[in-house]
């Protein structure tokens, strides 16, 4: 881990001071595009390029299992996962759809679904057969949370290395808001009827089983705030872990990372709680209405792009958002500046 925490560079705020004056030079009023304007100059910070390039994006989608579904916290059986993996593969899901439209590169990694998946396309990294039920013992050792962690930030990096200038990570995993929501409420210290929504749709009459199961889970594993690799191990996914990783790479390669909804942004407070400097090479594509999102945000510092109502996963509220992360760098690339246009600011 010890490389993870070190080779993350510093925003380039020289290059952001530069930028934020020639935006003002455009042909427009001041400050008239908005937070579009904020995201240019974030964008040149992170990737220390006046005139940053996003595109083509990349697209990660990790698939693993958890064992606490036997507690019947999901509205979907464990086998759903398999299922969705294939729909991945077979270009069927919305992230596909999504992913087509903005040209990006597209991977599935199985990083601990909980069956073999014989299938062409699909990266096989399984850590193991999915986690275990973390209501009665720890969800994965010390070491497997580790081991996912490498697994997304080395297939992070090899997206990079094929051309990628933004990631777009994704998940899918049957019990994954289960998890999350265990995860964020050690990191945030909230009361959990305030993080615990319907996740992929049980009914509202059996959310509080569910906030039961991880009030419970956390009693029993006494994940430590203070070590995320800890709270990974017995309470998170391992999905979780490699998006982590995929994050912490991204950063490294000050490649500018667009998170998605409530798993992602969870995700992004563990690579946060690894590295500090990581979230700096992060902004948020969309809100999710998962009630545990708007506090995980607040812990990461950030405000989301669009709020259109979605709770799907897989990196699609990111992809969707991803064409305004591109109007902000073509706003720098081919807007004309009053000097070359001939038109007076008076």
């Amino acid at each position: 881990m010890s490389h993870l925490l070190t080779e993350i560079p510093p925003l380039d705020k020289e290059i952001g001071q530069k930028v934020r004056a020639y935006i003002d030079t455009l042909t427009k009023p001041l400050g008239s595009l908005g937070r579009l304007e904020g995201m240019a100059i974030q964008l040149a910070e992170m990737t220390s390029d006046e005139f940053p390039v996003v595109t083509p994006p990349g697209v990660i989608v990790f698939a693993a299992d958890h064992g606490v579904v036997e507690e019947g916290v999901s509205a979907y059986p464990q086998e759903v996962t398999v299922q969705m993996v294939m729909n991945f593969l077979n270009r069927g899901a919305a992230i596909n759809v999504f992913s087509k439209q903005i040209g990006a590169a597209f991977e599935v990694v199985d990083v601990g679904v909980a069956q073999d998946i014989c299938a062409d396309g699909v990266v096989n990294q399984k850590v193991r057969y999915g986690t275990a039920n973390f209501y009665k013992q720890d969800a994965m050792t010390r070491e497997e949370a580790d081991k996912a962690i490498a697994v997304g930030y080395g297939r992070a990096e090899k997206m990079i290395q094929q051309g990628s200038k933004c990631l777009i990570l994704g998940e899918m995993g049957i019990g994954n808001t289960t998890a999350s929501s265990a995860v964020l409420a050690v990191l945030s210290g909230q009361s959990i009827d305030k993080l615990v929504g319907r996740g992929t749709g049980i009914d509202s009459g059996e959310i509080p089983h569910k906030q039961e199961v991880i009030v419970r889970a956390i009693e029993a594993r006494k994940p430590d705030r203070n070590d995320p690799i800890d709270v990974l191990a017995k309470v998170g996914g391992l999905e979780m872990a490699a998006i982590t990783g995929a994050m912490l790479a991204g950063a490294s390669h000050r490649i500018p990372i667009l998170v998605d909804g409530f798993i992602c942004t969870v995700a992004a407070l563990l690579a946060k709680e690894i590295c500090s400097h990581a979230s700096e090479y992060m902004i948020v594509g969309h809100r999710s209405v998962e009630p545990g999102h708007d506090i995980a945000l607040q812990l990461l510092g950030k405000q989301p792009i669009l709020d259109l109502g979605m709770r799907l996963g897989e990196g699609s509220g990111a992809a969707v958002a991803f064409p305004i992360l591109q109007s902000a760098t073509l706003m720098l690339k081919e807007m004309a500046t009053f000097t070359s246009a001939g038109i007076s600011k008076e």
